[in-house]
């Protein structure tokens, strides 16, 4: 079991795990866990970590088949610009590794900001703290758990 899906669990929150054999030649982690998942894209969410202007990090969470505004991510986390963080910084911040970045459980809390696309949906899927593993839950709860917002992060 994993911090994520540890989180969810001891929070009480309706959730499911999804598992599948991940490709390492795949190009693209959300959208090889959308097909594999059999889920459309806008309902699988990848998990973003930037660094702010003023040296914090932040996480965007956003649909997999959409890119990050860094603008409208700086800007969600009360700063003026962001860039995409290190892959060391990412791996010590969260506890995770790139590919399996969770938005919950991570090491350190971060300001979470959520892509508004997120309550168009019932369920959305992210990753659960690893590699070929999910967890689905609603966007509400979420945003609950991590005392996230939800604003436009997409270009």
């Amino acid at each position: 079991m994993t911090p994520a899906i540890e989180q969810a669990r001891k929070a009480g929150v309706s959730h499911q795990v999804h598992e599948y054999v991940h490709d390492p030649s795949h190009e693209s982690y959300g959208l090889e866990a959308a097909e594999k998942l059999g889920v459309a894209a806008e309902k699988v969410f990848k998990t973003l970590v930037v660094s702010l202007d003023n040296k914090k990090l932040a996480v965007g969470v956003l649909p997999v088949s959409s890119m990050l505004s860094m603008k409208r991510v700086a800007k969600a986390a009360g700063a003026k610009k962001a860039a995409m963080a290190a892959q060391a910084d990412v791996q010590r911040a969260t506890g995770y590794v790139l590919g399996g970045v969770s938005p919950l459980g991570q090491k350190k809390s971060l300001t979470t900001v959520i892509d508004e696309s997120a309550l168009r949906q019932d369920v959305i899927y992210v990753s659960a703290g690893r590699r070929g593993l999910e967890i689905s839950l609603s966007p509400k709860d979420l945003a609950d758990l991590l005392r996230a917002t939800f604003t436009d992060l997409c270009q």
